[in-house]
């Protein structure tokens, strides 16, 4: 079958690999049917990263099921949005609805990467998903497979990254200090949905500013990230990748407030540790939990609430895959795989 292979940075390529198999009850096998880039692939096909090349890439799919393992609720033909995460649904942190630390695989077990092993990229023709069942998430009738594939990591992982302050405190002001290609943008129509009274947007890329006022946010472009945005907020949200950006959201939030960063950071950025300590701020990081919350943001989807075709770039054919990574649009791609021959 093919793989998407990133080989080294700047390089990434087709390539043949053994397809997988079944290798328990619990495992299925799916087709993907369109699979989309996150902003976290773009950092690593550009590289450096901590993984060490070559490695399948690709970790946002909605897919159809080909084969089961067992007598489970899963048949061939269901179309399924895949998570990012390989996770048991079993183990405690899985209970406690944390399935990117699922404690029965490596940390950090997850499809387009080797962190926590190999387990294959979701712009692979065919992947297994084990524990399927506690895994993969119906597709709703009705809802487009293009941008339920975003459900897969980064629209969750912007959901998630406001829906706890919002529900906790309605109308509460948010900051989304941006930077990435997409997860700021998506960060900022997740608060509008969930009805923050104020949204505001910082960035150094022009672009990006003005994306984000058309989706609702008071917007500013900046030069360089400020020490701090002044406004009393409630939630402050890190998706710039970039430690000044990292920190300007630590301060910018109000006393005893909330600081969420959706940054990866492969290195150890400095934290403005006196000030959080004059502040009280709750500072939380962590990978994107999608399974348990895939179900609310594709019911926000069938409502219309949430509406990520403003971020999409495409769709794009799944062969030009390696063009459109090598030098990708400024929204999020997304790519249509090729039904099979019957």
């Amino acid at each position: 079958m093919r793989s998407l292979t990133l080989v080294g940075p700047g390089a990434v390529e087709w390539r043949e690999a053994p397809a997988p198999v079944l290798q328990a009850d619990s495992d299925v096998l799916v087709r993907p049917i369109v699979s989309s880039a996150c902003d976290l692939d773009r950092r690593l096909v550009r590289g450096p990263s901590p993984f060490e090349p070559p490695y399948a890439l690709g970790h946002e799919a909605v897919g159809e099921v080909v084969e089961v393992g067992g007598d489970g609720p899963l048949r061939p033909g269901d179309r399924v949005v895949v998570p990012w995460h390989i996770s048991c649904g079993a183990c405690d942190a899985c209970a406690h609805a944390m399935p990117g630390a699922c404690r029965t695989v490596p940390r950090l077990a997850s499809y387009g990467t080797t962190a926590g092993g190999r387990w294959g990229g979701l712009f692979d023709e065919v992947v297994r998903v084990p524990w399927a069942s506690a895994n993969l998430v119906a597709l709703p009738d009705g809802v487009d497979p293009v941008v339920a594939a975003f459900c897969s990591d980064n629209l969750v992982d912007a959901y998630r990254a406001v829906s706890p302050t919002l529900a906790a405190r309605p109308g509460a002001a948010v900051l989304v200090v941006g930077g990435t290609a997409t997860l700021g943008l998506l960060t900022v129509m997740s608060a509008v949905a969930l009805k923050s009274a104020r949204v505001v947007y910082v960035d150094r890329s022009p672009a990006r500013v003005e994306a984000a006022a058309r989706l609702g946010a008071a917007a500013e472009l900046v030069e360089d990230y400020p020490a701090r945005v002044d406004g009393d907020f409630d939630l402050a949200v890190d998706v710039s990748a970039h430690p000044d950006g990292l920190r300007c959201a630590l301060r910018s939030a109000r006393p005893g407030g909330a600081c969420v960063a959706r940054s990866v950071y492969f290195t150890e950025p400095p934290l403005p540790y006196f000030d959080l300590y004059g502040t009280g701020v709750t500072f939380m990081t962590g990978p994107p939990h999608a399974t348990p919350f895939i179900p609310e943001v594709l019911a926000h989807l069938a409502s219309g609430t949430l509406d990520p075709s403003a971020v999409l770039a495409g769709p794009y054919p799944y062969d030009q895959a390696p063009e459109v990574l090598l030098d990708p649009p400024a929204g999020k791609p997304a790519f249509v795989h090729p039904r099979p021959a019957p």
